[in-house]
C-alpha cells in the first residue's frame, strides 16, 4: 500500500512537472506563430489558469498522501517533502489570484488596447512587464519545488525499497 501512495505521489508531480514544460513550450510557440500577440497572450493566460489550478490539486494531493506515514522515511525528509509541496501550492496561488487578477486589473486600465500600442517607457506597459516578470519567476519556484519534491520522494522510496531487499536476503 505505501509503494503505491508513493508511486502515486511520484506520478502526481511527475505529470505536473511535465505539463508545466510543455507549457513553456507551447508559449514560446503561440507567441511565435500566431499573427497576433494578443491572441497568443490569450492562449497562453489561459493555459496559465489551467496549469495554477492543477498545480493548486497536485499540491494539496500530494500533502495530503504525504500525512500517511511511510516506514524508513525520516521526519526531516518528510517535513521538507511537505514543505516542498505546500510551496508549489502557494506559488501557483500566487499565480493565479495575487498576480493574475492584478495582470487583469491592468489590462482594464489598458481599455483593451493591445499591449504592443503602449510605448515600452509607457507606466502600465512598464507594471505588466514587471507582473510578467513575476509570474515567470513564481511558475519556477513552482516548479523547482516540484522537482525537489519529486527526487526527495523519489529518493526515500529507493531507500526503503533497498533496505526492504536486504531484510529478505
Amino acid at each position: 500500500m505505501m509503494k503505491f501512495i508513493t508511486d502515486l505521489r511520484l506520478l502526481l508531480l511527475g505529470g505536473w512537472i511535465g505539463a508545466a514544460v510543455f507549457f513553456i513550450g507551447v508559449a514560446q510557440i503561440a507567441f511565435a506563430v500566431l499573427p497576433q500577440r494578443e491572441f497568443a497572450g490569450a492562449i497562453v493566460g489561459r493555459s496559465l489558469a489551467v496549469l495554477n489550478f492543477s498545480g493548486l490539486a497536485v499540491a494539496f494531493l500530494v500533502f495530503l498522501l504525504s500525512l500517511i506515514k511511510e516506514p524508513g522515511k525520516g521526519r526531516i525528509f518528510l517535513w521538507i517533502d511537505r514543505t516542498l509541496a505546500l510551496v508549489v501550492a502557494a506559488a501557483c496561488a500566487a499565480g493565479q489570484f495575487v498576480i493574475g487578477f492584478m495582470i487583469s486589473s491592468l489590462r482594464g486600465e489598458m481599455a483593451g488596447r493591445p499591449i504592443d500600442d503602449f510605448a515600452p517607457d509607457d507606466p502600465l506597459r512598464i507594471r505588466f512587464n514587471e507582473l510578467h516578470e513575476y509570474s515567470v519567476w513564481i511558475l519556477g519556484i513552482a516548479i523547482l519545488s516540484a522537482l525537489i519534491g519529486f527526487f526527495i520522494i523519489s529518493a526515500n522510496r529507493q531507500a526503503v525499497t533497498n533496505n526492504s531487499n536486504l531484510s529478505e536476503v
